[in-house]
C-alpha cells in the first residue's frame, strides 16, 4: 500500500493541469509557495513566548513530513542530477528534524528543577 501511495503522490506532483503551459504552472506553484510563507509568518509572529516550545515540537513533526516528501520526490526522479538534488534535500530536511529535537530538548531542560 505505501508504494502505491508514493506513486500516486509523485504522479500528481509531476502532472500539470490539462492544457496548462509550464509558465502558468510555475506562477501557480510560486503563488502557493508565497502565500504559504506569508500565512506561516503571520501565524508564528502571533504566538506568545511561553508557547514557543510546544510550537517547536510541532514544527519538528512538520519537518518530518518534509523529509518524507523529499524521499518521495527523490524516489520518483530518473536523472542523476535530480537524484543528487533530492539527496541534498533529504539530508537538509533530516538535519532540520534532528536539530529541532535537540533544541526542543534543551529548551525543556530549562524548566526542570535544578538537582543538588
Amino acid at each position: 500500500m505505501p508504494a502505491m501511495l508514493t506513486t500516486l503522490i509523485a504522479d500528481a506532483a509531476a502532472l500539470p493541469a490539462a492544457g496548462e503551459d509550464p509558465y502558468s504552472r510555475f506562477v501557480r506553484l510560486l503563488t502557493v509557495f508565497l502565500l504559504a510563507m506569508w500565512v506561516g509568518f503571520e501565524v508564528i509572529t502571533k504566538v506568545p513566548q511561553r508557547l514557543h516550545t510546544p510550537l517547536t515540537s510541532g514544527s519538528n513533526a512538520i519537518s518530518g513530513v518534509t523529509a518524507v516528501g523529499a524521499l518521495v520526490v527523490t524516489a520518483s526522479l530518473a536523472s542523476t542530477a535530480g537524484t543528487a538534488i533530492g539527496f541534498v534535500a533529504t539530508t537538509l530536511a533530516m538535519v532540520n528534524v534532528v536539530g529541532g529535537f535537540v533544541v526542543t530538548a534543551r529548551m525543556l531542560q530549562m524548566f526542570n528543577p535544578k538537582k543538588k
